[in-house]
């Protein structure tokens, strides 16, 4: 299926919004895909195409490689589904700019805990889903009205 790649621009715009305004993903290896987890992403208005997490050495996760994150944004109008690679993130200076106290608190040790490990994941393809339709296709789906015209622009796969 091949999608409006002008939709799909608009589409990446809202879903960064969404993202920033609730980073929760699940991840999971696409190794071991039964094994996802839910994620605080780490988000960087400044970094092209990476996101990060914190994470714990003996995590699953840590096994690092290709990966699958899903997406639902906080009032339900947007969902992604995106892949990437993750790797271990091992600039300091990174580590100091995304670290928050709501990261230490599950990190006793600090920016020098011993069991943290902080990942990078550099994003590759996505699959975007707008999910406000308006009030007008709203209406006409109550009704039983065939509305496919009217929301096929509401999805698209893009590269993030």
């Amino acid at each position: 299926m091949k999608y409006d790649q002008g939709n799909a621009e608009e589409l990446k715009q809202k879903f960064w919004k969404a993202f920033a305004d609730s980073p929760f993903v699940f991840v999971s290896l696409q190794s071991t895909a039964n094994d996802a987890v839910v994620m605080t992403a780490q988000l960087d208005k400044d970094a092209n195409s990476a996101i990060w997490f914190f994470t714990s050495k003996d995590n699953h996760l840590a096994e690092m490689g290709p990966a699958t994150c899903t997406f639902a944004s906080k009032d339900h109008d947007m969902f992604a589904r995106f892949e990437g690679n993750l790797t271990e993130e091992t600039s300091r200076e990174r580590l100091d700019k995304q670290w928050s106290n709501f990261v230490e608190a599950y990190f006793p040790g600090g920016k020098d805990d011993p069991n943290l490990l902080m990942l990078r994941m550099d994003l590759g393809n996505a699959e975007l889903w707008a999910a406000d339709q308006g009030i007008l296709t709203t209406a006409k789906m109550a009704m039983g009205m065939d509305v496919r015209g009217e929301v096929a622009d509401s999805h698209a796969e893009a590269a993030l």
